[in-house]
């Protein structure tokens, strides 16, 4: 394994009931609480009248910030934190997925920072020396691990740059977990958001060491258990030992136990920003389309590890085939969990535009961790055989 150093700050609280439990004492000093949330499903479903009720009832002034949408946006970091500052909010806690944390994250920096948060955090790495609001989450929908770790992606439309940063400092100080609070997600939102879980762990695991580690051991348990549990879910959608299991999966994926060591690869992820960076496609939806086509382009340069994730994680019998034919059938058994799961298989049905897709690719990130370093022609050949032709 590589060298690491591991921290994660954040607190878990996890199982049903939990909130009622621990909040008001989580939150005892704050005086006043910015409450981040998204389009009001939380209001629809009673989790918004639980929460703010047991704030009220603690005597703590509840400020709203709703509308985050599930591609938060700079200027919605900026509003957030201008609010935070009018009103005296000295806590954040944020109620929902990944796009309200990653919201809620940056509002709590933006909130104590004088400068431009995007040029100084985000257009490049940061230096964190000061405190940032304090920000708790409570998960509504799982997917993005976002609970326990400091990373935020935020779009910044203006300049079409959809990119994420993970400072330490912005993990959440406690992250409340309750799998009957995702019950009531739409189950494409559901499906959308445990293929994301996936996605983060096969970009992890598609990279260098590829040596014997703990690091890739755990990862296959997790990609097993999502892979069975997201058809659980499927089937059951109120199945809550499913429900708590792709919970904990996707927390699991983001919260450093399984990077420890690894280089990571996580190129899908840059072409998948882009993508949404121009066309707020959904983002679990984008990366089911990329992934197969991607490893397709990439498996022969990282031969071994596509072997055994056809064996370990599909359980895919040898049955006379070369490694390579192996290979490619782990990557066909991904693109047919894909299709079961009903998920988009072209960039046209994700509602992107051929004429867009040279400036796309043009600017998408190449990430140094893949087995084979892209380049953008590449990329845009790639976006071109996703166009159209399904998986």
């Amino acid at each position: 394994m590589n060298n690491f150093i591991f921290e994660n700050a954040t607190k878990v609280y996890f199982g049903q009931g939990c909130v009622q439990e621990y909040l008001t004492c989580l939150v005892q000093d704050a005086s006043t609480v910015l409450l981040a949330y998204g389009g009001g499903s939380i209001r629809r479903n009673g989790i918004y009248d639980q929460v703010a009720g047991l704030l009220r009832q603690a005597g703590k002034t509840v400020v709203d910030f709703a509308g985050i949408p599930s591609n938060p946006t700079y200027d919605q970091v900026l509003a957030g934190a201008k609010l935070a500052r009018e009103t005296g909010a000295d806590w954040i806690l944020g109620v929902g997925g990944g796009s309200v944390m990653d919201c809620a994250k940056a509002i709590a920096l933006a909130a104590r920072y004088p400068g431009d948060v995007w040029e100084d955090f985000w257009a490049r790495p940061g230096v964190i020396d000061f405190d940032s609001l304090p920000l708790g989450v409570i998960v509504t929908v799982a997917g993005t691990g976002s609970e326990c770790n400091g990373g935020a992606v935020i779009t910044h439309p203006g300049k079409k740059i959809k990119t994420g940063r993970d400072y330490p400092q912005l993990n959440p100080r406690f992250a409340l977990m309750d799998p009957t609070y995702t019950y009531s997600v739409p189950q494409a939102q559901m499906i959308s958001g445990g293929f994301d879980t996936l996605s983060h762990l096969m970009e992890i695991y598609f990279s260098r060491p590829d040596e014997d580690n703990v690091s890739d051991d755990l990862n296959e348990a997790l990609m097993v258990s999502v892979i069975r549990n997201l058809r659980a879910a499927v089937a059951t959608p109120q199945d809550y030992t499913a429900r708590s299991n792709l919970m904990w999966a996707a927390t699991m994926a983001e919260n450093r136990v399984v990077k420890l060591g690894k280089q990571g690869d996580f190129q899908c992820h840059n072409m998948e920003h882009q993508l949404g960076a121009y066309t707020d496609c959904n983002h679990g939806q984008g990366l089911a389309v990329l992934h197969p086509v991607y490893y397709r382009h990439i498996y022969q340069d990282g031969l071994p590890k596509f072997l055994r994730f056809a064996q370990k994680v599909w359980g895919l019998p040898r049955d006379g085939r070369s490694d390579e034919a192996l290979a490619l059938a782990g990557i066909e058994a991904l693109a047919g969990f894909i299709r079961d799961l009903g998920l988009p298989t072209t960039l046209r049905q994700l509602g992107v535009e051929r004429e867009q897709l040279k400036e796309i690719a043009d600017s998408c990130g190449i990430s140094p961790g893949s087995y084979r370093r892209m380049t953008h022609q590449e990329i845009l050949e790639l976006f071109q055989e996703c166009y159209e032709s399904p998986l």
